[in-house]
Parts: structure tokens; C-alpha cells; sequence
């Protein structure tokens, strides 16, 4: 018993190298996105191509943002667009409150707020195109088959880690953070952790992780990285984008 991750992409906003980072959790006939970055529906062809899987964006119907920066959440109005247009249904969009505050006024509005339907110009709302879920800070939510649990990072703009609890294992996903033990503490409570690495005081730096205990090291999957990091020489395993990742506890 188990489920997959399939890294879409595991590069930065600044990468020419690689898709930014996001995710693909799938257990059964349930896909979850986590995260959205532009060219969706590129970045699927060329996961696909690179793990030998049918990714296909008709079959995602959920989306989990785990903040409002451009490299997790630019590719979201392209999706709306084709949910609505080319599959008649709103796409089912999971975030904290914070998230669900900002990304209609703040981000997508002036490009959505409007349509042109052949006569005249329809005003649209928020609701017209996502269904909205909230992720609470802490407290266990069912997403389809997982059940997530959502922790608040130490970044620019509120960010959600993740536990996720699926058939057979429990994947912790850092996204974008600076180092912290609390966080590491939280997301030790899983068989598989994914850590973003990159440059700044709102991320982590390689060394940060470097010194944890092998226990927890050995659990680590590095992502977010920038192009010039050594992906060869990492003394920690780094996500490649294609790559298929089975999430299952130790027997």
C-alpha cells in the first residue's frame, strides 16, 4: 500500500534549467497538484515524458497552493481558463485562509474579473471559477484520499508545509522556508520529507540540512534548488524532475 509523488519541476522562480518546483500526488484515480507554475500544461507534457506516466490536465481536478508567489501559483489562471472553457467545471483550489484572502483581489482579478462573451462584458467572481477549500493551520483536513495537515513556514508571505497522509505513508513537503527545527521536528513525522535548498534568509541553506542527524537525512529529498547547485556531487539525494517517488512507511 502506498501512493506517488511525481516531481514536475524542482527548480527556482530565477531557473533557466528547470520547471519551478511543484508536485503531483496521486493515489488511485485522485490527483493532487501542489502548486501551479506557469506553462501547466507544459511542465505536465514534460513530466510525462520524463516518468512514462498519462498526465493530463483534464484529469486534475485539485489544486493545493502552498503560497502566492509567482513560481508556485502563476499558472493558475491558465488552468481556471481551461476547466471552465474546454471542461465546463470550476477547479477545486485548497489553501490556508491567508492564500484564499489574497489570490482573487490581489492576483488574478484583473486578468479573470472580466470576460467577454461575444456581446458584452460579464463581470466574474472568485466562485465562478475555483471551489474553494481552506486548509486550517494545524488541524487535520481530508483533500480526496489524504488527509493534510498544514504548518505555517518562516518566509516572505504565508506559506503552508505539508504532512500528508495517504495509502500506506505519510509525505512531508517543506515549500518554500528558512531553516527551522520546529519545522524539520514537524515534518520528521514522515516517511518521505521533500526540502526545498536555495539562497536567501527566507530559504534553506544546503548546510542547515547537512547537520541534521542521519535519521532524518536519509529521509530527505532536496528541491528548489538553483542551477548552478551540484544535483551530482549533494552529499543529501536531489529530486530530478521526472522522477517518481513512492511514498510508503518501512514495514
Amino acid at each position: 500500500m502506498s501512493f506517488d509523488v511525481v516531481f514536475l519541476g524542482v527548480g527556482d522562480s530565477f531557473s533557466e534549467r528547470y520547471s519551478p518546483t511543484s508536485l503531483l500526488l496521486r493515489q488511485g484515480d485522485f490527483q493532487l497538484a501542489v502548486d501551479c507554475p506557469d506553462g501547466y500544461r507544459r511542465v505536465l507534457a514534460e513530466a510525462r515524458a520524463k516518468a512514462g506516466l498519462q498526465l493530463d490536465l483534464a484529469d486534475i481536478d485539485d489544486v493545493l497552493l502552498t503560497h502566492v508567489h509567482g513560481d508556485h501559483m502563476n499558472g493558475l489562471e491558465g488552468v481556471a481558463f481551461f476547466k471552465r472553457f474546454a471542461q465546463g467545471r470550476k477547479l477545486r483550489l485548497h489553501a490556508s485562509a491567508e492564500v484564499h484572502d489574497v489570490v482573487w483581489p490581489q492576483r488574478l482579478v484583473g486578468s479573470m474579473g472580466v470576460l467577454f462573451d461575444g456581446v458584452r462584458p460579464v463581470p466574474l467572481g472568485y466562485e465562478d471559477y475555483f471551489e474553494p477549500h481552506t486548509l486550517p493551520w494545524g488541524a487535520p483536513t481530508r483533500v480526496g484520499p489524504f488527509t493534510v495537515t498544514t504548518r505555517r513556514t518562516r518566509h516572505h508571505v504565508p506559506t503552508s508545509a505539508l504532512l500528508v497522509a495517504g495509502e500506506g505513508g505519510v509525505l512531508g513537503y517543506s515549500a518554500d522556508a528558512a531553516f527551522d527545527p520546529d519545522l524539520v521536528a514537524f515534518l520528521d513525522r514522515a516517511d518521505v520529507i521533500i526540502h526545498e535548498t536555495n539562497l536567501g534568509p527566507a530559504h534553506t541553506d544546503l548546510g542547515a540540512l547537512l547537520a541534521l542527524p542521519e535519521r532524518v537525512k536519509a529521509k530527505l529529498r532536496l528541491v528548489h534548488y538553483p542551477d548552478a547547485f551540484d544535483v551530482d556531487g549533494c552529499a543529501l539525494r536531489c529530486a530530478r524532475e521526472g522522477d517518481v517517488l513512492t511514498v510508503t512507511s518501512p514495514k
